[in-house]
């Protein structure tokens, strides 16, 4: 049977506010175990929640920047469970009253070559729980909660992604997003950015929804895609084996790339929410939430539109330039004092991506100035040095963060362009391989190769290619 897959996303995203959402202790990470906590997040009795004020601008950041509707009326609720580093036995989260609430994120174009648009279904503001270590042979748990209380906000989609692929790429767009607001350093592996998927199938045709699993536990962008590739796999071995799925929640396990089962699904009705008593409700004015979305940044898409008009750039990079905030301002940086944009997008978005890449690296960490590449770029163009060296002198000043030009006068590094010294060095190099000469003139066209390679040897790579190579035909031409 042919299935088609339906899947929905929830983002938990932490703030990078100083200080947590309801005290005053500090969101550093890091810090020694249980070392930042007071009596409001421990949950300690007659301890009072004031809500911080950054993490609810941050979160009216993020809703306007997804095309939300802000909520006129701001409650919290109490969701009410058992967890051992969840010290008040609930946690301070929004339910039927959310921040915001139906907007959308645009991703690239689908099979029909148009962006699809997925649905926002809601943002709201939590706290988080704290964190479980369990030692390997020990027989016991030992629980931090320096995480108790970190400010969340959570965004949850409609069940619009039909594939592992449109998942992936609506959490690229998203955290392209998060991170052009600068509301969080998005880093998964510090949990600052934590992914949940709900996925079913059903026949192909069908519009009831199929029985929803829940996938934890997965920690990059592409384990997302491959839990859930493995995940629509095996519910459809499942059905087509004519047994029936269950409504779970199910871990990842990246080292043997299977999903396993943790628990049955929860229900809102579990949680047992009620209004949160010590937060009263308050209201918003339209006109703050107005100068709220008249101070945001410039975002990727409008980025991307801009990238392809005022630098003719074409629209795959223009994606992949403003696809990341730090890279799209290096780009800017760098078109500023070099016209040739198309020739920095491909330098960035070859050599430059793939070395941060690698590295795991952000373009503050290259050592190379946005100024400094337009200076390499330049002296390509004056016929100073060739591609190949420019490629060599760009490595060596990412690796000893020592500028280009100081690599270029250090060691000589010049292309040699003046005609007359490269004709010099071109009648020494014939004079010396006669045998070639003569391959060349029978035919052999690849001894012109070779003779281009003992000149660029003889000059130690220095010389010009393109003026070499016309002074050589002309030179053996002659001698026919």
């Amino acid at each position: 049977m042919n299935y088609e897959t339906v899947i929905g996303l929830e983002v938990h995203l932490q703030l990078n506010t100083v200080t947590k959402v309801f005290c005053g202790c500090s969101t550093k990470f890091g810090q020694k175990p249980n070392s930042q906590t007071c009596p409001v997040c421990l949950g300690l009795p007659g301890s009072l929640p004031v809500l911080n004020e950054t993490a609810f601008l941050f979160g009216i950041k993020v809703a306007l920047a997804l095309n939300c509707g802000i909520q006129s009326l701001i409650k919290f609720d109490r969701k009410n469970y058992y967890y051992p580093d969840l010290p008040k036995n609930y946690q301070i989260s929004q339910y039927d009253m959310p921040l915001a609430y139906n907007g959308f994120v645009d991703i690239p174009a689908n099979l029909t070559g148009l962006p699809k648009r997925i649905r926002i279904l809601r943002v709201h503001l939590e706290e988080d729980a704290g964190k479980l270590i369990h030692p390997e042979r020990e027989g016991h748990s030992l629980v931090d909660l320096n995480r108790t209380g970190i400010p969340l906000l959570e965004i949850v989609t409609e069940p619009d992604m039909n594939s592992p692929q449109e998942a992936y790429d609506y959490l690229t767009r998203l955290k392209s997003i998060l991170e052009y607001l600068k509301v969080s350093d998005c880093d998964m592996e510090k949990g600052s950015l934590r992914c949940d998927a709900n996925i079913s199938i059903r026949p192909s045709g069908e519009s009831k929804l199929g029985t929803k699993i829940e996938l934890k536990n997965m920690n990059t962008f592409k384990g997302v895609k491959s839990s859930l590739e493995y995940e629509v796999k095996r519910q459809a071995t499942v059905i087509d084996g004519g047994e029936k799925l269950f409504q779970e929640t199910r871990l990842w396990d990246a080292d043997k790339m299977i999903t396993l089962s943790m628990r049955s699904k929860e229900e809102a009705t579990d949680y047992r929410y009620f209004p949160e008593p010590d937060l009263v409700p308050f209201s918003v004015d339209k006109a703050f939430i107005e100068k709220i979305r008249q101070r945001l940044p410039e975002l990727p898409e409008a980025k991307i539109r801009r990238f392809m008009k005022d630098y003719g750039l074409s629209e795959y990079d223009s994606n992949v330039l403003a696809g990341q905030s730090e890279i799209a301002e290096y780009f800017e940086r760098c078109a500023q004092v070099y016209e040739n944009r198309k020739a920095i997008a491909n330098w960035i978005t070859g050599d430059i991506m793939a070395y941060l890449k690698t590295q795991g690296a952000s373009p503050a960490d290259l050592g190379v100035s946005p100024e400094s590449l337009a200076a390499l770029l330049k002296m390509i163009d004056k016929g100073a040095i060739s591609g190949k060296m420019a490629k060599e002198i760009l490595s060596e000043a990412i690796e000893t963060k020592m500028a280009p030009e100081k690599i270029i006068a250090d060691k000589g590094l010049s292309q040699i362009s003046d005609s007359g010294k490269l004709e010099e060095i071109v009648m020494q190099v014939i004079s010396k391989n006669e045998r070639s000469v003569k391959d060349y003139r029978s035919g052999k066209k690849n001894a012109l190769g070779y003779l281009v390679g003992q000149i660029m040897k003889e000059t130690k790579g220095a010389a010009n290619p393109e003026i070499v190579n016309r002074i050589l035909e002309k030179a053996l031409e002659a001698r026919q």
